[in-house]
Parts: structure tokens; C-alpha cells; sequence
């Protein structure tokens, strides 16, 4: 995609180390001559988002890490002495508790997008199940993170969700014993977590590496679906051109990381987390974090623990086969009306899980939960049978012709707005 480079070094120094590390070639023809399609909008904006947010977490997590204790006796005072006696301790910890979420928003806007402009499909398969590597991944580090606070809602998440492993036949209960480290949640299970937790973020940014290495083999995907013809004209130099549309929308969405960092720091948060964990004590409530809230849905809505494990985890490992479940040529939904109206249909049955996942396991909720699962996976199958005889509108023959068919389109509009203007003016 990239072709040949057009980095020519321009002093002696530069020239010596171009012959022996062509650090600088590299970082040239990936950040600056690379070619990228010319009509890509902002949501493919969110890529170099979720970049800064993974450097801001892994940076504010080191800071944070000096100063925290991984013991259970001491776990919940030395969060309490990061806030209150740790220089801009109470940053540091607001940062890295609302960037998780911050991550997570952005992870989904760029997996959506993913899925309605159809970047999976060939020959970006390996790109794809790279991105559900990497959430996979994320949703570890950020439940070992959770219960690092060693809360009420930490300690009794952790206690829930590892019980989730005895379900599995055979090797279950020696799953749940090497978590915990005993026979119960206690000191070594959050030792185990706390390395865990450290160790998983720089994993995630190896697997993102791999992401983006096949991200520039094969090129991106763009709001058409159509592949790059014209170098010339289909693509435009990352830099300026999309390094400028990166930039800003990175500062819009620093403002709004900076909203919830001052202004609400524990809107996303749980007030039990702020009382020290009491292994007698139950709470009455317990819900994880609120990007697990969909999954939470799904197990809940299966009455075998069994069961409700396997449709969890199903609800993730089904999106690297998507693939090979959606049988259209036709990549973006642009242009495929009857796959539009399904796609927005799945958005809504995610959003209701996530509001089902926060509710309590009892009554209509449970029975809503059922359906909306049903729904989810269902969407899945929908995409395989509507692909076989959905006919898609017509495609333009490269993006410069998509382009410019939208200003002319934008243009026509505009003349026709003037000209039935025009008698009602002079009369």
C-alpha cells in the first residue's frame, strides 16, 4: 500500500544512521508519506485516540503503581494516601479510573465503525481478529484493575466473576484455586491480579503494534468500501492531511476526558468501592464497571452457570468470525439498505443490554435480558442470510469518483435550493 519510500535524508548524521537503523525512513513512511484514502471521516479518527489513551494509561499506571500497596491489609489505605498525601496523587488516580472508560468508549465508536463500514472483510481478516486480541486483552486488565481499590465492589466483583471458571468441566476448580491462590479471595489473589494488571497493558501494546504493522500491509478501509485504484487520486500523505483531522478530534475528546476527571470524577464509578472490603459483608447490589455491563447481561440471562459462561464469552469470540459470517462482497452498509436498518437495530440491543446488565437479576428484567441475547447473536446469523439475496445500491468506481459525485450532488442541491428561490424573490 505504501510503495516505495520517499524519505531522502539530508545531512551527513542522517545519512550514517539511515545505512545502519532506518529508524527515521520508518517512522517517515509510517506517520508522514504513508497514503490514506482521501474521504476517510472522523470516526477513523478514533485509531489514534485509543493510542494516547493506552500511553496515558500505561504512563499514569507506572506513577501510580510507586506509590500503591498490593496487600489486602494495606491495599484500600495506600489508594486513600495516593489521594490525599501523594503530589497530585488525586489526579493521577482520576485519570487512570475515568481513562479506562474513556478507552473503552472509544474502543466501541472504533468497533462499531468497524462494523458498519465492513472494515473485517477480506483482506483485512487478520487486522480484525488483531482488534478483538487487543479487547480481549483490555477487558482483563481493566477487571484486575478493579479490583485493585480492594473495595467492597472490588472484592466481591473479583469474588463473582472468578467463580465464573468453576462452571468449566474438569479443569475449573484448579482455574479458580490458581486465581485466588488459596481457597478463597484473599492477599494472593490480589498480588496475582496487581502483577497481572501491570504486566497486561505492555502485552496489549505489543499485540497494537501487530495491529498496525497489518493496518499499513493492507491499507485502510474507507466510508465506501472500495478499494484504493489511484494512488494518485483515491489518497491523500498522512501528514498533514489526516495527522491535522487526528489532532483535533484528540483535543475534543481530551476535553471531554477532562470533564469527568474534574468535574466528575466518580460518575462512572460506584460508591461501595469507597467502603473497604468485607468478606461478611454482601452487598446488595453487585454490578462490575459499566463497559461490562452488556456481557454482565448476557450471563445473567442464561439460567445455567454453565451456559451463561459460554454465551459471555461467545458474545466476544463471535466477532472474530464475523469474516466469515457476513456473506456480502459489498464491505460498507453505505450501500447495503437492508444490513443498515439490522446494524442500528444491534446498536440498540447493545445499549439495552448494558442498561439490562445494571438492573437486578429478577422479573421482567431477566426475561428482557433473554430476548435482547437472543437478539445479539441472532444479528450474527441475519448478516450470513441477508448477504445472500440483499441487493446493494450501485458502487462507485473509486473513491475520487465517490468524492466528487458529493460535491457535485452537494452543488445540484445547492443550485436547485436557488433556483425555486429565485421567482419567490422577484415576486
Amino acid at each position: 500500500m505504501s510503495g516505495h519510500s520517499t524519505y531522502v535524508p539530508k545531512s551527513g548524521f542522517s545519512r550514517w544512521l539511515d545505512a545502519r537503523l532506518p529508524i527515521v525512513r520508518l517512522a517517515h513512511d509510517a506517520g508522514v508519506s504513508y497514503p490514506v484514502p482521501r474521504n476517510l471521516n472522523y470516526f477513523w479518527t478514533f485509531g489514534g485516540i485509543l493510542m494516547f489513551m493506552l500511553v496515558a494509561q500505561i504512563v499514569t499506571g507506572i506513577i501510580l503503581a510507586m506509590h500503591y500497596t498490593p496487600h489486602s491489609t494495606m491495599a484500600f489505605t495506600s489508594v486513600e494516601h495516593i489521594m490525599r498525601d501523594v503530589n497530585y496523587g488525586w489526579l493521577l488516580r482520576y485519570l487512570h479510573s475515568n481513562g479506562a472508560s474513556m478507552f473503552f468508549v472509544a474502543v466501541y465508536i472504533h468497533i462499531f465503525r468497524g462494523l458498519y463500514y465492513g472494515s473485517y472483510k477480506a483482506p483485512r481478516e487478520v487486522l480484525w481478529i488483531l482488534g478483538v486480541v487487543i479487547l480481549l486483552l483490555m477487558m482483563a486488565t481493566a477487571f484486575m484493575g478493579y479490583v485493585l481499590p480492594w473495595g467492597q465492589m472490588s472484592f466481591w466483583g473479583a469474588t463473582v466473576i472468578t467463580n465464573l471458571f468453576s462452571a468449566l468441566p474438569i479443569v475449573g476448580e484448579t482455574i479458580v484455586t490458581f486465581l485466588w491462590g488459596g481457597f478463597s479471595v484473599d492477599n494472593p489473589t490480589l498480588n496475582r491480579f496487581f502483577s497481572l494488571h501491570y504486566l497486561l497493558p505492555f502485552m496489549i501494546f505489543g499485540v497494537v503494534i501487530l495491529h498496525v504493522w497489518a493496518l499499513h500491509h493492507v491499507g485502510q478501509n474507507n466510508p465506501t468500501g472500495v478499494e484504493v485504484k489511484n494512488v494518485a487520486k483515491d489518497t491523500v500523505p498522512f501528514t498533514p492531511y489526516a495527522t491535522v483531522k487526528d489532532v483535533f478530534a484528540m483535543v475534543c475528546f481530551i476535553f471531554v476526558f477532562s470533564y469527568f476527571v474534574f468535574y466528575q470524577p466518580n460518575f462512572m464509578g460506584h460508591a461501595d468501592n469507597y467502603i473497604r472490603a468485607n468478606p461478611a459483608v454482601t452487598p446488595a447490589h453487585i454490578v462490575p464497571e459499566w463497559y461490562f455491563l452488556p456481557f454482565y447481561a448476557i450471563l445473567r440471562a442464561i439460567p445455567d452457570k454453565l451456559g451463561g459462561v459460554i454465551a459471555m464469552g461467545g458474545a466476544i469470540v463471535v466477532l472474530a468470525f464475523l469474516p466469515w459470517l457476513d456473506s456480502s462482497k459489498v464491505r460498507s452498509m453505505t450501500y447495503r439498505p437492508i444490513a443498515r436498518q439490522f446494524f442500528w437495530a444491534f446498536v440498540v440491543v447493545c445499549i439495552g443490554l448494558g442498561w439490562l446488565g445494571a438492573m437486578p437479576a429478577e422479573g421482567g428484567y431477566v426475561i428482557a435480558s433473554q430476548i435482547f441475547t437472543a437478539l445479539y447473536f441472532g444479528y450474527f446469523i441475519a448478516l450470513f442470510v441477508i448477504g445472500l439475496f440483499e441487493r446493494p445500491k450501485p458502487l462507485p468506481s473509486s473513491i475520487a469518483d465517490s468524492i466528487f459525485a458529493s460535491i457535485q450532488g452537494g452543488s445540484g442541491t445547492r443550485m436547485a435550493g436557488a433556483v425555486a428561490a429565485e421567482p419567490n424573490a422577484k415576486g
